[in-house]
């Protein structure tokens, strides 16, 4: 490991017990498939979309990163607000499209508050807040239950685990939610919206493939995000199908390589905490 990146060689199906914590299946908690087809409600999200115009700073890598330690105590208190608006929100009640924003905006906005509360750290595994797979893996606030959501108390692994893979089985889903982590799918400059949402995961999508987190290539061999492991099923079948759905996202030059790629040689993930000091 150099610089807290992990490249590991070998075909993506060899899956290393150091990266098994990320192995998490998508299990559907059924309660949240409720939703009105007809609902014309909308969620506010305008206070999200101020604060990443404040602090989200893309880098010429593509890389969008957070000021956190720099962050006004006033837009703390809005981010607060804003956390507190959102689990007041009877979700069940929304479209399902109105839905598909505002769990993808909840999970990002509070992961940057978990992060926010705690800087500073130096990645967000150094960030436990107990539960049982940070309890094994030594690090994570994912499994911790850290908002209140129509009565139910909920976990960043149940809202992308249980809830956003399940039940809209979109792989682009991975390039919509942020772990605060620089080998992490940039954040969006602002809030996903019901309108906007489908657009933004593409833009997030082109973003990582054709940044240096989410492809590399080394000679005629193809290095992968470790994501593209750590859930494969969600991708594709085998290397083929992964490679062709990145390909679906990268600028010619990579998207040719990839269609002429035999197999994914390794894969690689950098934790350090997408901080812009």
């Amino acid at each position: 490991m150099i610089a807290r990146r992990l490249l590991i060689a070998g075909p993506l199906a060899a899956l290393l017990p150091s990266a098994a914590w990320a192995q998490r299946a998508a299990d559907l908690w059924s309660r949240w498939t409720r939703h009105d087809a007809g609902a014309t409600t909308t969620v506010d999200h305008a206070a999200w979309t101020r604060f990443l115009g404040i602090y989200a700073r893309p880098g010429a890598d593509r890389v969008v990163r957070l000021p956190y330690g720099a962050i006004a105590p006033a837009d703390r208190a809005a981010l607060a607000t804003y956390m507190s608006m959102l689990q007041a929100v009877p979700v069940s009640a929304l479209s399902r499209a109105e839905q598909l924003a505002y769990w993808i905006n909840l999970y990002n906005a509070l992961t940057v508050q978990v992060v926010v509360d705690r800087y500073p750290v130096k990645s967000i595994r150094d960030i436990s807040l107990g539960g049982s797979l940070a309890a094994t893996f030594a690090g994570g606030p994912w499994d911790a239950k850290l908002v209140r959501i129509e009565g139910e108390a909920v976990s960043l692994n149940d809202v992308e685990h249980r809830i956003l893979r399940p039940i809209w089985r979109d792989p682009r889903i991975h390039y919509a939610v942020n772990c605060a982590s620089l080998g992490c799918p940039p954040l969006r400059s602002v809030a996903f919206t019901a309108a906007n949402t489908g657009a933004l995961m593409d833009e997030a999508a082109r973003a990582f493939v054709n940044g240096q987190h989410g492809v590399r290539r080394r000679g005629g061999d193809i290095f992968v995000s470790s994501i593209y492991k750590w859930f494969r099923s969600d991708f594709g079948t085998d290397d083929r199908a992964v490679l062709d759905h990145i390909a679906r996202f990268a600028e010619p030059e990579l998207a040719q390589a990839l269609r002429e790629a035999r197999r994914i040689a390794g894969d690689y993930y950098d934790w350090a905490l997408n901080d812009a000091t």
